[in-house]
């Protein structure tokens, strides 16, 4: 089995087979990472608390017969057993190559996040036999975004429309904790049994999440130096991961250069962002037609592909990842402040 690929991963987590030993799930997007896990959790033990045992990383890591030893023993009250370790390191390989092989009917769940592709624990597992499963979380972008707000929204009994979706997947970023919130918050505004318009999620999400970063990335591209610095100090502090800010500022360029393309072909800069979709939130559009009429197209063609590198730099590099986000930002202000002499 290992590697779960992504169309499968829903059955897989509510209905694991019972062959499978061990399950990694890693990957960039912790919110997703722990959602993830805990279906998987519910799914084997249900409400049962003698079904789940918590094993400290570090324990772990220092008894590598821990791990096949909790699978091994049969959960109390019938039924599989869980062991659950979180926050696991490459430095759990050993551990779970035991518990791969160890006897027993429980399932050792590991969660991580960004893992080596070449050493440590993705490799170990995703060689391995059918006892073994690896599924990878990854930030979600465009219609795969939509379809998963879509559902979370189903949860709640609220259907959307597609431009509400396609509103919310361009304002909430990546993080599936900040998403799970503001699509609560955004159930409680519209009510049960009700379809959320564009409207609806402009008015309940538009002074929500993700403003500082937004801020940030209009401030750059505007050539508003000192606000991009305040602002991206901000984004970081309130928990903007260095590859959330490098995407967002990827998608932000983009936006941007379909709208310079829309004005190299006549369209006034006004009516270019009347055109995005999703639609420009109306207090952004005065710093987004400052920026557009800063920016050529070519050189946003030019500022999305040294994006394209640094988001590369982030995952393979291993340079500190802050600073490659920091300074793929700070070269936006720059080059948008240069422009505007």
């Amino acid at each position: 089995m290992a590697k779960i690929d992504a169309r499968r991963i829903a059955g897989f987590l509510s209905d694991p087979p019972p062959a499978t030993r061990i399950v990694l799930i890693y990957g960039d997007d912790l919110g997703l990472v722990r959602e993830r896990a805990d279906h998987l959790t519910r799914a084997v033990v249900g409400d049962d608390p003698f079904g789940l045992v918590e094993v400290p990383r570090d324990a772990a890591s220092r008894d590598t017969s821990i791990l096949a030893g909790e699978a091994a023993q049969p959960a109390l009250t019938g039924g599989r057993r869980l062991v659950r370790v979180r926050d696991a390191t490459d430095g759990l390989a050993n551990a779970a190559k035991a518990a791969l092989a160890g006897p027993g009917p429980g399932i050792v769940l590991l969660e991580a996040g960004a893992l080596a592709r070449n050493k440590g624990l993705r490799p170990a597992l995703e060689r391995a036999n059918d006892a073994a499963a690896v599924i990878a979380c990854y930030p979600e972008i465009g219609a795969e975004l939509e379809a998963s707000i879509g559902r979370m929204l189903k949860q709640h009994g609220v259907a959307a429309d597609d431009g509400a979706l396609a509103f919310m997947a361009a304002r909430l970023g990546e993080n599936r904790l900040q998403i799970r919130r503001e699509v609560e918050k955004l159930a409680l505004y519209v009510g049960p049994a009700k379809r959320v318009t564009e409207e609806d999620a402009i008015a309940c999400i538009a002074e929500g999440s993700t403003l500082d970063l937004d801020q940030t990335l209009l401030a750059a591209t505007s050539g508003d130096a000192a606000l991009t610095d305040r602002a991206l100090d901000q984004a970081i502090a309130e928990g903007a991961a260095a590859v959330q800010v490098v995407r967002a500022a990827l998608r932000h360029v983009q936006r941007l250069h379909l709208a310079a393309l829309a004005v190299a072909k006549g369209s006034s800069p006004g009516d270019a962002l009347s055109s995005l979709r999703p639609p420009v939130f109306f207090k952004s559009r005065p710093a987004f037609e400052k920026a557009l009429r800063l920016w050529s197209a070519p050189a946003l063609a030019a500022a999305g592909e040294a994006l394209f590198e640094a988001e590369r730099q982030t995952k393979t590099t291993g340079m500190p990842d802050q600073a490659i986000a920091r300074a793929a930002v700070t070269a936006l202000a720059r080059k948008a402040v240069l422009r505007k002499r």
